[in-house]
Parts: structure tokens; C-alpha cells; sequence
């Protein structure tokens, strides 16, 4: 297995996540110093914490908001397997599917007997006959 490409996009996001911080702390400092000029030094403060409580508030709606997909060319809504409107609902919403997944990592490495469950459920659920019509 080649980890270089997993290595690299590691090493971008951290670069990304580090030239955020850097530019949140230069941002706060330059609004501070603004504000403290108009309204003192708790008033800056108090500017500073509102702004990026507001800054807050918003990522949090975007990234709860519901999305509503455009509807695709044959492809049925209700229809598919639990397999398919898992997939559908992830692309939909990926934050809230990247933390049921990592809930269920968690579980699954707290407590083995979980993945011994799942793996029969499976297989006897395909080996058994379906009900008659």
C-alpha cells in the first residue's frame, strides 16, 4: 500500500488548518485594535468574542441546514436498497455521516462481539428464503 498520497494530503490539510488559525488570531488582533481605539479595551474584547461568536453561528447553519438534491434522471427517490439511501444521505449531508461514522468505529472497537453480530446478521440474512407473495 502507497501512504505517500495519504501523507500528502495530510501534510495539506494541516498547512490549511494552520494558515487558518494564523489568519484568526491576525484578524482578532486588528479588530481589537479597532475596537479598542472606539470603545476601550473591554469593548474590544467584547467586539472580538461577538464577531467570532456571529462567525460561529453561521458556519453551524451551514453546515445543518438541510440541502434538498436536485432530483436525477433515473434514479427512483424512495426506491434502492439500505445500502443506496445510506450513500444518498451522506452526499446529502457528509459532516453529520462523517460522525455516525465515526461513532460506529468507536463501538465496533470498544466492543468486537458487535462486528462477530453484524457479520452473522448478514450472512444469514442472505441465506434465508424470502416470505411468500
Amino acid at each position: 500500500m502507497n501512504f505517500k498520497p495519504i501523507f500528502r494530503y495530510a501534510a495539506a490539510i494541516a498547512a490549511v488548518a494552520a494558515a487558518a488559525a494564523v489568519c484568526v488570531v491576525a484578524a482578532s488582533f486588528a479588530l481589537y485594535a479597532v475596537a479598542r481605539e472606539y470603545i476601550g479595551p473591554a469593548g474590544g474584547a467584547a467586539a472580538v468574542a461577538g464577531a467570532f461568536a456571529l462567525l460561529a453561528l453561521i458556519v453551524a447553519w451551514l453546515t445543518t441546514r438541510k440541502v434538498t438534491p436536485r432530483p436525477q434522471k433515473g434514479v427512483k427517490p424512495d426506491g434502492g436498497s439500505l445500502v443506496d439511501r445510506l450513500i444518498v444521505m451522506a452526499k446529502e449531508r457528509p459532516l453529520i455521516a462523517l460522525g455516525a461514522a465515526a461513532a460506529a468505529a468507536t463501538v465496533l472497537v470498544r466492543n468486537p462481539a458487535v462486528i462477530t453480530a453484524v457479520i452473522t446478521a448478514f450472512m444469514a440474512g442472505g441465506a434465508s428464503k424470502p416470505p411468500p407473495k
